[in-house]
């Protein structure tokens, strides 16, 4: 009997179908007229079926992920994208393009990097509850009181959380102790297009790698070791998976990403992270008048995949944690996009109808949508908000906190974690010998043991360093909660894990005025933020502050609601 691809029931015997590379055609191919596309078949079309129109619309199928009915597929016709679109199993192809080089510089995650003055960092930095030697620059973790829940719960090596990012550098000895190396795994090929030339020949970057950065800095976040050196996680005692979907670059595709959730599911994972969106779009819509009808059916294909991997991901017992993102906007009534597509062709003006469009992942089923605060406890500038989507809020960093004060502008207003040596020294901040570069010591640290073995972290901002605070007290609550599972097997219900998340939050009022504007911090009137909702829920803060204490010493309530 044929396989069919049903929502939120789909196939479970299916496994990956990939290359001997392990993900689809190499990057390094030699150049051809030939063109990479991933296909999404309609619900309740059979494999064998959605493989027939796929040949009958002129591509070759390279490799499949069955559970979620997506198709890596190649073609040398200038019009597969729209015959697929055309053909009645096939929901449309998602071609994989880029133009140029994405900048590894976040204008919003760097900030301070980019900023035209900057105050003395030093005096900001804040006395928490010394752990490890860099903890009492951790605000985040005193703020979420991690410090003491590790005191009760500090995490159990059976958890295992995934960092669905662009990688991690298992070198850094605090990364090391908790990294999974059996589990890790690489779904995203360096593209010379997007990444420059490839480190190995495969393309395939080794598992415990990261030349991005971003994924090492998340990872850090969620469970750096409690070792005495550096710094540690919200966290400290659970296992980090590498689940590589991103591009060195920063540059998330869909194939890569969805074939990271279906292998969380599939192996067991307990919680996954979600740093990002999915690119070239902003907004994924069903049928933008905006768009071509190529970009339509293009779009109906991301959202299909991926609320497809995030249901199969869930049902099997994944906790998801996404970033709301740092576009400062509602996320309920969207702005006009002017960044899409970010890749592929030039991006073009594009009004978003909200019941038609969707952020994803962080708008995708089941996922926990975490925005940023800052020291102060406002919502950061930059983060996204609204109640449609919204569930906690968490430390994300705000450079800008602070005005009045002499903590205004200054780096450690951020969060800091790890990141690897020779991206910083990309970066020029760290230079060749491992020294940190003059201008620098107050926001990139280097650690070292007698041995010579060095770690390394920098400050960053953003929704993607909230998300992991969240997915840290997640995996706690996996840890003091969940219990054996099948052959060998722990872990908890995510539907418990969300409940009992939102029901220890440390509730926040709105501020006021609702209507929060940044003009002391320099932003103009596109920044200002209405708060609706009450205290037990609102756009800022969904129910609370991610309280990691709460969620260890207060006991499980089945089934009970935030």
């Amino acid at each position: 009997m044929s396989k069919r691809f049903t929502v939120g029931a789909v196939a479970t015997a299916a496994v990956l179908a990939l290359t001997a590379a392990g993900l689809g055609v190499p990057a390094s191919a030699a150049p051809s007229t030939s063109r990479t596309f991933t296909v999404v078949a309609e619900d309740g079309v059979a494999v064998d079926t959605a493989v027939a129109a796929i040949r009958a619309a002129g591509g070759t199928v390279v490799s499949s992920s069955d559970e979620v009915g997506m198709f890596q597929v190649t073609s040398d016709r200038a019009d597969f994208a729209s015959r697929a679109a055309a053909a009645p199993t096939l929901v449309g192809a998602a071609e994989q393009k880029a133009i140029g080089r994405k900048p590894k510089l976040d204008r919003v995650e760097q900030e301070h990097l980019t900023a035209a003055t900057k105050a003395a960092a030093g005096a900001a930095a804040r006395r928490g509850a010394k752990m490890d030697p860099l903890d009492d620059k951790l605000w985040g973790l005193e703020m979420i009181r991690a410090d003491k829940a590790r005191k009760i719960e500090p995490g159990d090596r059976r958890v295992t959380v995934g960092v669905l990012d662009t990688g991690v550098d298992a070198s850094n000895p605090d990364i090391a102790p908790n990294f999974n190396w059996a589990l890790s795994r690489n779904f995203a090929p360096d593209r010379i297009d997007v990444d420059g030339p490839c480190e190995v020949p495969s393309c395939l970057d080794a598992v415990g790698t990261d030349d991005g950065g971003h994924g090492t800095h998340v990872a850090g976040t969620i469970g750096a070791a409690a070792n005495g050196f550096g710094l540690s996680g919200v966290a400290p005692n659970v296992s980090l998976v590498e689940l590589k979907g991103g591009q060195d670059s920063g540059y998330f595709f869909l194939d890569p990403v969805v074939n990271a959730l279906v292998y969380a599911g599939r192996n067991g994972i307990d919680v996954v992270n979600m740093s990002f969106y999915v690119d070239p779009w902003l907004y994924n819509c069903t049928a933008n008048p905006a768009d071509s009808p190529e970009a339509q059916a293009e779009q109906r294909a991301i959202i299909k995949a991926m609320k497809r991997a995030l249901e199969f991901a869930h049902n099997k017992g994944v906790t998801l944690v996404g970033a709301l993102g740092n576009n400062n906007e509602d996320l309920g009534a969207p702005r006009t996009d002017t960044s899409s597509p970010d890749y592929g062709a030039d991006p073009y003006p594009r009004p978003i109808d909200n019941n038609s469009c969707w952020d994803l992942p962080t708008e995708g089923p089941h996922v926990i949508g975490v925005s940023s605060i800052g020291p102060s406890g406002k919502k950061s500038d930059f983060s996204n908000y609204g109640t449609e989507q919204i569930s906690v809020a968490a430390p994300g960093g705000w450079f800008r906190d602070g005005f009045g004060t002499d903590t205004f502008r200054t780096d450690a207003n951020m969060i800091l974690s790890s990141y690897p040596k020779h991206v910083l020294q990309e970066e020029g901040s760290v230079d060749a010998d491992g020294n940190i570069v003059a201008g620098f010591e107050e926001s990139v640290f280097k650690q070292c043991k007698t041995n010579g073995e060095c770690g390394y972290y920098t400050y960053l901002q953003g929704t993607s360093m909230a998300s992991p605070h969240a997915a840290g007290v997640a995996a706690l609550i996996v840890s003091r909660y969940g219990k054996p599972q099948g052959r060998g097997g722990f872990g908890m219900s995510p539907d418990q894990v969300e409940q009992h998340l939102y029901r220890t939050a440390a509730e926040h009022a709105c501020p006021e005025p609702r209507l929060q504007q940044y003009r002391n911090e320099g932003r103009d009137e596109t920044y200002d933020a209405y708060c609706a909702g009450g205290l037990n829920f609102n756009g800022f803060y969904g129910y609370g502050i991610v309280d990691a204490y709460a969620a260890v010493k207060t006991p499980l309530k089945l089934n009970a609601r935030p």
